[in-house]
């Protein structure tokens, strides 16, 4: 036994060896590719144990898969009115093709990294020369269009980076962005300027409100004063009327209207329980002194 377990040993070692020799390892967070005598011949995107001529004749490139952020200098880009705008944006992006990758660039990230701050800055530039200024900065926030801006960068340089260059853009965004003084001073000019025609809008539309309810007013004002009048003029007539039968009266019998009269005054100044000191001579008071005696009446 003894004899026979040395050289199973040496048999396993030397099975370990040469399977260390052709058999390699990608980690999740990596993606390899093979070269076979210095030349690329294929990549390796899964994760586990896979199989390769040993060295020197294949031989295996690692690159990590994780995601990476890349934050690029300022750069002045021109939008669609002429109007120039310094502008710093960042992207994420991770290493999916390492075989375009490593003929793109080689091994180097720097290399990618140059690459895609070269990529962000024609991006800008086709990007915000389709955009006004005012799209950009605006004192009304519906009129401000950033995050169509940022999807619309993202979206032109994201195939661009995949194809040539095996990177995946996951994000983009823009960091910060920039004007000069002189710039600045002809933004606020505009918009003190917009402020203004809106708030000649917003009075113009007040007084034309303002009239139109005067005016309505007014009419009103005036459908009443006639319809007073209206009243008014039934009231006088009927007055006149009632008066003329006072004059017809008068005419045909003088003192019975004239009694009548007195008794009509009497009546209303007595209605409400009113109290009175008056000499009983005074019309129409006399009136009370001619009333028969209750107790003659009797008799």
């Amino acid at each position: 036994m003894k004899r026979l377990g040395v050289p199973i040993i040496v048999i396993f070692l030397i099975l370990l060896f040469l399977s260390m020799l052709v058999v390699f390892q990608v980690r999740q967070t990596e993606v390899a590719f093979v070269t076979r005598f210095g030349r690329p011949v294929r990549p390796v995107i899964e994760p586990g144990l896979h199989l390769k001529w040993p060295d020197p004749i294949e031989h295996v490139t690692r690159f990590d898969a994780r995601l990476r952020l890349f934050e690029g200098d300022y750069a002045e880009t021109t939008t669609k009115g002429a109007v120039p705008v310094i502008v710093k944006t960042y992207v994420t992006w991770r290493i999916v093709d390492p075989l375009a990758f490593y003929r793109a660039v080689g091994t180097s990230i720097q290399a990618a990294e140059n690459k895609l701050y070269s990529q962000i800055k024609d991006t800008q530039n086709r990007v915000f020369g389709q955009h006004q200024f005012a799209e950009l900065v605006n004192s009304d926030p519906n009129q401000i269009r950033l995050a169509q801006i940022q999807q619309q960068m993202l979206e032109d340089i994201k195939k661009a980076m995949e194809e040539d260059y095996g990177i995946e853009i996951k994000a983009l965004g823009i960091k910060q962005m920039k004007v000069s003084e002189d710039v600045s001073a002809k933004v606020f000019d505009r918009m003190k300027a917009a402020r203004t025609l809106r708030t000649r809008a917003t009075i113009a539309e007040g007084q034309a409100e303002a009239k139109a309810i005067e005016s309505d007013a007014k009419a009103k004002k005036e459908e009443l004063l006639a319809a007073a009048q209206a009243r008014a003029m039934a009231i006088r007539g009927q007055g006149d009327a009632e008066a003329a039968k006072y004059y017809q009266m008068l005419e045909q019998e003088p003192e019975f209207a004239m009694f009548l009269k007195n008794l009509e005054a009497l009546k209303q100044m007595l209605k409400d329980r009113t109290t009175l000191v008056l000499p009983m001579m005074v019309e129409p008071f006399n009136l009370l002194m001619r009333l028969p005696d209750p107790n003659q009446c009797n008799r």
